[in-house]
């Protein structure tokens, strides 16, 4: 396969690129038009799971302040925009026979289409981490195959009501988080874990893998039901994306060596190896043995080729030395010190996080030589260290977190001109700072600061840096490749045209329209010449807690 090159320093014009956003993180008015709780409302209110002890009820507001955001999006000049739908917004009890909130449904129609009119292509995902509280109450949730039934009903109805204006679809935010994070180690929602410091109840050695399996069921069936259903008139494409980060040798020692490749056999092969090449990896089967779930031959055919694209969640490099215990790590050893003392990179705020652009070319190049998958890079960011702690004015100088996009930046371009890797997209992680799961509001990933006091957004030196090296680096769309173009979006006239019922406190862009006629005609002009869209999530990988 090779991959049509637009210039040595350029990308093709059909390039995606923006930032990325998750429901529960930003949205807040977790009780509001019917909304139904999430496995997260209560857990982030429990004492000691998040770092500063605070929840989502508020996070930045975004439920009523959507406008606002997309405002900033289009300042940005952004091509694409990630975000998540909220199930239990959707649905609020969660379950296949459970009513339907139509007050959800018209609030991400409200945004959708608000997205299109500005000529921005939304990239959807279905479940970022934010489960019906209800459906956990009821047989726990990803424990079950179950859940299956119910996810692919809820993906359904979103084919449904937003499936004629949304051509990019997401499935799942990072499996391994869910897994791991959730029902291992205990530190996510719902905080299942075989320490009883942490939970009262979980199996740390065998719960996770079960989540993943169904995890992956839920995935592929739900594609499955949009290709036979409402791919031929949608003409969309959809995905799942996985995060994982790129696994170094500590040195060239046999023994480490193995050590990198079992740690990205459980980091991502877990859940690429699946769907995209049909087998679990030997080294799980090997490390895991009866433990690790079974496919059926039906599930089976129905995993492998689930996903039209590979969704890549990647945030920093491991240094891996063999010897370890941790079977969520490959039983691989993770470190950022080389073997003569210094560091892989620049120090993150979180632990985890080192900046080093070297390996997220080396992942690329690994998962496009291994998946032969075109490569969407839904999530990629960095939260600057003790940058809450910093004045506004410091903390907009995030020099830090611009070295870090300066290099994945032109590594991107680098692996796709000369490495030759389809990379369609690619979303910065965050457009916002906000609530970061475990960690509060103490670690900020956005590339723009929120002053959560005021909810007042300030764009960082980042952000401003991703605009403008994205616009001087993503090829001019020409007349040829428009007329080419078979899956150009224009915006469809809408069933509801932005009306909300009137039952609702559901916001309507009715305040958005007040802007003058002019401005609404370049808008709308713009639209139809966007090109189409990508999308970006999030990783907070709580390795080593």
């Amino acid at each position: 396969m090779s991959v049509e090159v637009a210039s040595p320093n350029k990308l093709p014009s059909d390039f995606l690129w923006g930032f990325a956003t998750a429901s529960f993180q930003i949205e807040g008015s977790t009780d509001a038009d019917g909304r139904g709780k999430s496995i997260w409302d209560d857990f982030a209110k429990l004492p000691g799971k998040t770092l500063d002890g605070r929840d989502g009820d508020v996070a930045t507001d975004s439920y009523k302040r959507w406008k606002e955001d997309l405002d900033l999006l289009v300042e940005y000049g952004v091509k694409s925009y990630r975000f998540s739908i909220a199930w239990s917004r959707i649905i609020p009890l969660g379950g296949r026979n459970d009513p339907v909130n139509e007050a959800g449904i018209q609030f991400y129609s409200n945004l959708i289409d608000a997205l299109l009119e500005r000529g921005i292509v939304p990239f959807v995902t279905l479940y970022h981490w934010d489960l019906p509280q209800a459906l956990y109450d009821r047989y726990q949730g990803w424990l079950n195959r179950e859940i299956i039934d119910d996810f692919v009903n809820y993906a359904k109805i979103c084919f449904e009501r937003f499936g004629d204006r949304v051509k990019y679809w997401l499935t799942m935010n990072e499996p391994w988080c869910i897994s791991v994070l959730g029902h291992g180690r205990g530190v996510f929602a719902p905080g299942r874990s075989s320490d009883r410091t942490r939970s009262p109840e979980g199996d740390s050695s065998t719960e996770p893998w079960i989540v993943g399996h169904n995890v992956i069921l839920a995935h592929a069936y739900a594609v499955k039901l949009y290709r036979e259903q409402f791919k031929a008139a949608q003409h969309g494409t959809i995905g799942i994306t996985l995060n994982g980060d790129w696994a170094l040798p500590y040195d060239d020692s046999p023994e480490n060596i193995a050590a990198a490749q079992h740690a990205l056999d459980v980091a991502i092969g877990w859940f690429a190896d699946p769907i995209y090449l049909g087998y679990y990896p030997d080294y799980m089967k090997t490390m895991l043995g009866d433990r690790l779930p079974s496919f059926t031959p039906e599930d089976l055919a129905v995993v492998k080729g689930s996903s039209d694209f590979y969704g890549m969640n990647t945030y920093t490099t491991n240094l891996c030395k063999a010897g370890g215990d941790d079977e969520f790590q490959g039983k691989a050893e993770y470190t950022f010190t080389r073997p003569d003392g210094s560091q892989l990179g620049t120090q993150a705020h979180c632990a985890w996080l080192q900046d080093y652009p070297e390996g997220f070319r080396q992942l690329l190049n690994y998962l496009w030589k291994r998946y032969k998958k075109p490569i969407y890079v839904t999530e990629n960011g960095f939260a600057v260290k003790d940058e809450d702690a910093m004045p506004l004015e410091q903390a907009l100088a995030d020099h830090d977190r611009v070295q870090y996009f300066k290099g994945n930046t032109e590594a991107i371009l680098a692996a796709r001109n000369e490495d030759g890797v389809d990379i369609k997209a690619y979303f910065a992680w965050s457009l916002l700072d906000n609530f970061e799961w475990a960690d509060g509001y103490v670690t900020r990933f956005g590339l723009t600061y929120v002053d959560y006091e005021t909810q007042k957004r300030f764009p960082k030196d980042s952000g401003k840096f991703v605009s403008k090296w994205f616009k001087e680096h993503v090829a001019e769309e020409t007349e040829k490749t428009k007329a080419e173009d078979p899956k150009r979006l224009e915006l469809p006239p809408s069933a509801n045209k932005f009306q909300t019922d009137s039952a609702t406190s559901s916001p309507t862009l009715e305040s958005a329209e007040s802007s003058s006629k002019a401005a609404i005609a370049k808008r709308k002009k713009k639209t139809k010449k966007a090109p189409f869209a990508r999308f970006t999530a999030y990783i907070s990988t709580f390795l080593g807690i």
